[in-house]
């Protein structure tokens, strides 16, 4: 007996299969499945190769029926082969239940991850297959999905940390006939996170210097990039330590993991402990739902850069040293510490040394930090620098504001050169843009230069009628500058004007002070 599949094309009429599985059964065929649709009936079946052909003709002679063709298969086979070669394609482990909680269904990633096969999984109760942590009985129960629950699985003597997600799987009229179950590697979770974000990569080819002096600092970077070992980066504010980290990162074995910065005096403690740490569900009033990863767990394997790290406190250092020390972190809330592979790269334009010696600095902490010590030399020592810095600057700005400015008179350059850049490299590129938007033609003269002793004083101007409110905010306005200038960070300022690292962020944002002006968000 042969298995014969056929295509039988015919009119979209009442009794049309009816016809069709008369001829059938009066020839004796062993129909094996049926799958009907509007002007097409799909069989499956089982006959004598000269009977089948008999049947052929005898359907034929019906006038209904156009076409009698055979086919490689049923369409419920095709769709099967499709959907088994997207669960075997996939790299999530995907565990199938019927609606008694029996797995129907385990894909090779899921025998990976669970580290058995799927014959000794199909059929068996979920409570057997999957972790008690994944709450598959409770959407069979209730109906209702779960999405990116964190669990962990022991695997050789090794903790794996995966998300899991569920849906319940509904009939037409909305009752559960089963559940589906999503397993995916956490660190394959960060690889993807990283590459939707990832910011433009930054190399040591895109330090802009000319100066002997930079020149030793780039090479030595070079040399610590290949490492692991914790780097501190030393400067004044503007000096481009940022760039130097990156450069640091992508120079390294871990070029293709993550970046993570971290501006330490831009957050208030609690938050920037939930930030860098994370926390469990329950922590405090607000935490999301199943927690969140802090940003130490997102960069793992790759590098995490610590801007402002003077203006950490005390309680801060402590958890941070022990990262240093043991690669460990633990959520806030949570009683679990979790290892990660993270290279620490830190900045500052604090005097830490002395910090230590008053004790606003933990003096471990400190010298686990200082393991390789990097200092950016700033601009006025570097004049050299200025001319190709200049360069760039004036294709960067030019092309950003629209308009052809290309070279910086002789008096101009001469100006740059004498002034002592308390802004460094920073300072720099904003009295570029500044010059490029005043200057008239295609070079930047003297009189375009508005560096800080031509600009105007905050000026407060007699006080007309009804102009007190404007007044205060000009007096407030000079308070917030002169503080930024004069203390270099935000929490230190908010300390002297007596307010607090939150009321002053807000004070820097609303007068437009961020960047260039106090050094707020500066490296």
């Amino acid at each position: 007996m042969n298995i014969t599949c056929w295509r039988i094309s015919a009119v979209d009429r009442v009794g049309i299969t009816l016809d069709v599985l008369r001829v059938l059964a009066g020839a004796g065929i062993n129909i094996i499945s049926l799958e009907v649709f509007p002007g097409v009936i799909h069989v499956q079946f089982s006959a004598a190769s000269g009977a089948a052909s008999r049947v052929r003709s005898q359907l034929l002679g019906n006038e209904d029926i156009k076409s009698v063709e055979t086919s490689p298969g049923m369409p419920f086979e095709q769709r099967e082969r499709q959907v088994q070669a997207v669960l075997d394609t996939v790299q999530e482990g995907i565990v199938a239940v019927d609606a008694r909680g029996v797995v129907v269904s385990f894909n090779p990633a899921a025998e990976r991850i669970l580290d058995r096969p799927a014959a000794t999984a199909l059929g068996r109760p979920v409570g057997d297959v999957l972790p008690a942590a994944v709450p598959v009985q409770a959407t069979l129960n209730s109906g209702r999905s779960f999405a990116n629950r964190e669990i962990y699985l022991h695997k050789a003597g090794r903790k794996l940390h995966y998300l899991t997600s569920g849906r319940p799987i509904l009939d037409k009229a909305g009752h559960v006939n089963g559940a589906v179950v999503t397993l995916r590697d956490m660190s394959e979770v960060r690889d993807l996170v990283y590459s939707l974000t990832q910011p433009a990569l930054v190399t040591f080819d895109d330090i802009i210097y000319r100066s002997a002096a930079m020149h030793r600092v780039v090479e030595m970077a070079k040399r610590i990039a290949k490492g692991t070992s914790t780097v501190l980066l030393r400067g004044e504010s503007g000096t481009g330590k940022e760039i130097f980290a990156r450069a640091i990162h992508v120079g390294s074995p871990r070029r293709q993991r993550p970046f993570v910065p971290v501006n330490c005096a831009a957050l208030p403690d609690t938050l920037l402990e939930s930030e860098l740490f994370g926390y469990e569900e329950g922590a405090f009033t607000g935490a999301r739902r199943g927690g969140k990863a802090g940003l130490f767990e997102f960069a793992h394997t790759g590098t995490i850069f610590l801007d402002e790290i003077g203006e950490l406190t005390p309680h801060l250092q402590v958890k941070l040293l022990r990262v240093l020390q043991e690669g460990k972190v633990r959520r806030v809330g949570g009683t679990e510490e979790r290892s990660v592979d993270v290279r620490v790269i830190a900045a500052t334009n604090r005097n830490l040394e002395a910090m230590v010696a008053q004790g606003d600095f933990r003096d471990d902490f400190y010298y686990r930090l200082n393991v390789i010590p990097l200092y950016i030399p700033p601009l006025r020592e570097r004049l050299e620098d200025i001319p190709p810095l200049v360069d760039h600057c004036l294709v960067k700005f030019s092309r950003r504001l629209g308009k052809k400015v290309t070279a910086l008179a002789p008096e101009a350059l001469a100006r740059l050169r004498a002034y002592p850049w308390p802004g460094n490299v920073r300072e720099l590129e904003n009295v570029i843009e500044r010059a490029i938007n005043l200057a008239r033609d295609e070079v930047i003269r003297a009189e375009d230069l508005l560096l800080a002793p031509d600009a105007a004083p905050l000026s407060y101007g007699p006080a007309a009628p009804g102009d007190l409110r404007a007044l205060r905010a000009k007096v407030e306005k000079e308070a917030v500058y002169r503080a930024l200038q004069q203390y270099g960070s935000v929490r230190r300022a908010a300390q002297a004007l007596g307010i607090s690292h939150t009321a002053l962020l807000r004070k820097v944002h609303r007068y437009g002070l961020t960047g260039g002006q106090g050094g707020s968000s500066v490296t």
